[in-house]
């Protein structure tokens, strides 16, 4: 292997920028060279690619986004825009392709091998935590972190005000966000895609508070839950049971910011590991990290295989609430 190619897709998560890095110092190691590809899918259909070098990637370690920039790219949907990108690899003899990015960076790969004959290998940078093959996504554990702290700071503002709030976190088909941040956060009650939600029950829930002279409280629900969004949750409790909640949608905050020590490890980690996995053979699968070990998983399957939430973790907030 001669050259590497190396970009990130989709959602930016943070901890992408330290999995590049990671790339291309360990490619410039072995000797391979390494080109950073940007805007994504959009970069290789544009050929907007360039040569790496040590210093491309100095003092980004602790950044969030991606230097490579990113996209969602509605051109790459087409056949003619994955041929286009198959080509202009080609054209560049380009061996090999590292993408960090979700399941639609790894959708991509799979047709992105049916007209490209390199190697490819994804790492799971999404802060949803919701691909199969891994047991934490690059940028997860910072998105919690971050919710959680916001969390802590509604809660002062609830607390000085006996009021309640819904905090909206993102999700939009994974509850791991909303139930790690709740359980950290000490919310009351915690609203996820995974399990059917009973605005009646949760009424009550919070009339049992009331009773016990708890008049503030927070409820933290996931952007994809049944409910709908926080403000349509707010407006359904007040028309059927006339209390009110404040809203407050975290958003892309949650992508945002600098990454956490785990974050910045993981994604050092499977970026140096990708590039010697790459050097042995290996093609077609998507590096993750379970229980401490690397472990390889078909690309189809990673994105196929639906990830269970941490659900015991429902029943905790449940209990300690």
């Amino acid at each position: 292997m001669k050259k590497v190619a190396i970009m990130t897709s989709g959602g930016d998560s943070p901890g992408m920028n330290a999995a590049v890095r990671a790339a291309v110092r360990t490619a410039l190691h072995k000797g391979i060279e390494p080109w950073g590809i940007f805007k994504g899918y959009d970069g290789c259909i544009d050929n907007n690619m360039e040569l790496m070098s040590h210093l491309s990637v100095s003092n980004i370690i602790h950044r969030g986004g991606t230097i490579l920039k990113t996209c969602r790219s509605d051109r790459f949907r087409k056949i003619e825009g994955v041929q286009r990108a198959a080509k202009n690899l080609e054209d560049r003899n380009i061996d090999a392709l590292v993408a960090i990015g979700g399941d639609g960076t790894m959708r991509g790969l799979v047709d992105l091998q049916k007209y490209w004959s390199g190697k490819v290998i994804a790492l799971p940078g999404t802060i949803d935590n919701d691909l199969y093959g891994t047991d934490a996504t690059i940028g997860y554990d910072t998105a919690v972190n971050t919710a959680m702290t916001a969390i802590d700071q509604i809660r002062d503002t609830a607390n000085a005000h006996d009021c309640q709030f819904i905090v909206e976190v993102m999700g939009r088909y994974s509850g791991h966000i909303a139930l790690m941040a709740a359980l950290a956060g000490g919310a009351e009650e915690v609203l996820i895609p995974e399990i059917n939600s009973d605005v009646t029950k949760l009424y009550s829930k919070m009339e049992t508070l009331s009773a016990k002279e708890k008049y503030s409280y927070i409820v933290v629900i996931a952007e994809g839950d049944e409910a709908g969004s926080a403000f349509d949750l707010a407006s359904d409790l007040k028309k059927r049971f006339g209390v009110s909640y404040k809203v407050t949608v975290l958003g892309h905050i949650q992508r945002g910011g600098s990454p956490s020590v785990s974050d910045r490890i993981l994604a050092s980690k499977l970026g140096n590991y990708a590039i010697e996995t790459l050097q042995k053979g290996s093609n077609g699968v998507m590096i993750g990290e379970v229980k401490g070990d690397f472990v390889h998983t078909p690309i189809e399957q990673a994105f196929k295989v639906k990830k269970q939430a941490p659900l015991l973790l429902y029943d905790l907030v449940e209990v300690l609430s």
